[in-house]
C-alpha cells in the first residue's frame, strides 16, 4: 500500500447526514489514536454533517469529488442512513470503486455496503452487513455471512454497532498497527473485553452497557410475569402450550442478561427487579378472554421487538449485543407463531361477507 509523504498511513472516512454516530466515531478515533492521518470526505466541503443519534457534528476535510483514491491506504464507510445519501453521489461511488480496484482496504459497516452495491463491488465477494440489507447484498452477488467480521481480500465488513471494536481492530491490524505493542486482542477472540476498546474509541461506556442490559432485563422480567398470568387465565390448550414455551424462552434470556451483568461486576437495577411487580399489577386489571390473552402476548412481543432493536443499534459491546440479537430473533419467531394462532382463532369467528343484490350504482 502507498502511504502519503509523511510516512503515516492515510485513511479516508466517508460522511453524510444521519450517519450512525458510533460507526463514524469509533474507527475515526481509533485511527487517530494509532497516529494515522484521517481525512473526512463528504459531498460538500461547507456542510456540517449531523449524526443520526445527535452526538456527532462534523465538517469534512474535503469531498469525494476532489479526492484521489491512489493517495489513500484505506477507505471506511460507516452506516446509519448516510450510505443511502452516499450512493446517490456518483463521485463517492467512483472514489470507492477506484479504491477497491487499486487494492486499497475498503471497510464498510452496517448499511455501509449499500455503497458497494451501488458500485457493483460485491459480486463473488464474501461479505456481511446489517440484516435489513442482507437480501440486497445477496442480489448484488455477495455471499452473505452473518458474522461480526468478514474479510475477503481487501474488503472488510461488519453488521452493526456491536461489531465495531472487532471491525476496527481488523482494520488497524491490516494497516500495520497491531501486535503486542498495540495491546489489541486477536480479532477472532469472542471473549476479549471488546467493550473496553470501544469505550476508549468513543463507543458505549460501561455505564451505558449496564443500563442497556438492565433495560432488556426489565423487559424480559415483565414479559415473563405477564405470560405466566396470561397462561393462568388461558383455557385454549394450544395457546396455553405456546405461552409455556415462551415462558421457558424468557427464563433463558433472563439468565443470559444476569450472567452478562455479573461478568461486568454489576447487579440488576431496582427497575429490573421491580418489573415483574409492575406486570402483576397491570395484568390483574385485564380480562380472562382467551383471544384477549393472545392479543396481549402478541402486543408484548411487538413492543419487545422495537425496544430490543433500539438497544442493538445503541450498544458497541459485542457480547451484550449478541444477547440482544438472540432475544430479537426469538421475539420475531414467537411473534409469527402468536399471530398465526390469533388468525386461526379469529378467522373461524368471522363470517364471510354476503354478496349484495340489487341494481348496480352508476358512478
Amino acid at each position: 500500500m502507498v502511504s502519503n509523504h509523511t510516512g503515516k498511513k492515510k485513511v479516508a472516512i466517508l460522511i453524510e447526514n444521519f450517519v450512525e454516530d458510533a460507526e463514524f466515531q469509533v474507527p475515526y478515533n481509533a485511527l487517530k489514536q494509532a497516529g494515522m492521518e484521517v481525512v473526512v470526505l463528504g459531498s460538500r466541503v461547507n456542510e456540517t454533517y449531523k449524526g443520526k443519534q445527535g452526538k456527532l457534528s462534523k465538517q469534512p476535510d474535503g469531498t469525494t469529488t476532489e479526492a484521489i483514491a491512489s493517495e489513500f491506504d484505506a477507505v471506511v464507510i460507516p452506516g446509519g442512513m448516510a450510505p443511502d445519501y452516499m450512493r446517490r453521489n456518483p463521485n463517492t461511488v467512483r472514489f470507492v470503486q477506484e479504491a477497491m480496484q487499486q487494492g486499497k482496504l475498503v471497510a464498510a459497516v452496517c448499511h455501509g455496503p449499500q455503497v458497494l452495491i451501488e458500485g457493483d463491488l460485491l459480486k463473488g465477494k464474501q461479505a456481511t452487513g446489517f440484516l435489513a440489507i442482507r437480501k440486497d447484498m445477496i442480489n448484488a452477488g455477495a455471499n452473505y455471512i452473518d458474522e461480526a467480521l468478514v474479510v475477503d481480500g481487501n474488503l472488510i465488513t461488519s453488521r452493526q454497532p456491536g461489531d465495531l471494536p472487532i471491525f476496527t481492530t481488523a482494520l488497524l491490524s491490516r494497516l500495520g498497527y497491531g501486535g503486542k505493542d498495540a495491546a489489541l486482542p486477536d480479532e477472532r477472540d469472542p471473549r476479549a473485553e471488546w467493550w473496553k476498546l470501544a469505550d476508549a474509541w468513543g463507543g458505549s461506556t460501561k455505564g451505558e452497557i449496564v443500563k442497556a442490559l438492565n433495560t432488556a432485563l426489565s423487559g424480559e422480567r415483565y414479559s415473563l410475569e405477564a405470560l405466566q398470568k396470561y397462561s393462568d387465565k388461558e383455557s385454549d390448550a394450544q395457546i396455553k402450550s405456546l405461552f409455556q414455551e415462551l415462558i421457558g424462552n424468557k427464563q433463558q434470556h433472563i439468565q443470559f442478561l444476569e450472567t452478562r451483568l455479573d461478568e461486568l461486576g454489576e447487579k440488576p437495577s431496582l427497575t429490573a427487579n421491580l418489573a415483574n411487580q409492575y406486570a402483576k399489577v397491570k395484568t390483574a386489571l385485564t380480562g380472562s378472554d382467551d383471544i384477549f390473552q393472545l392479543r396481549s402476548a402478541l402486543g408484548d412481543a411487538q413492543t419487545g421487538i422495537g425496544d430490543i432493536g433500539n438497544l442493538i443499534a445503541a450498544t458497541t459491546d459485542p457480547i451484550s449485543t449478541a444477547i440482544f440479537t438472540q432475544i430479537h430473533k426469538d421475539l420475531l419467531t414467537y411473534e409469527q407463531r402468536l399471530v398465526e394462532l390469533y388468525r386461526s382463532r379469529v378467522g373461524s369467528q368471522v363470517k364471510p361477507a354476503q354478496p349484495t343484490t340489487g341494481a348496480a350504482v352508476s358512478m
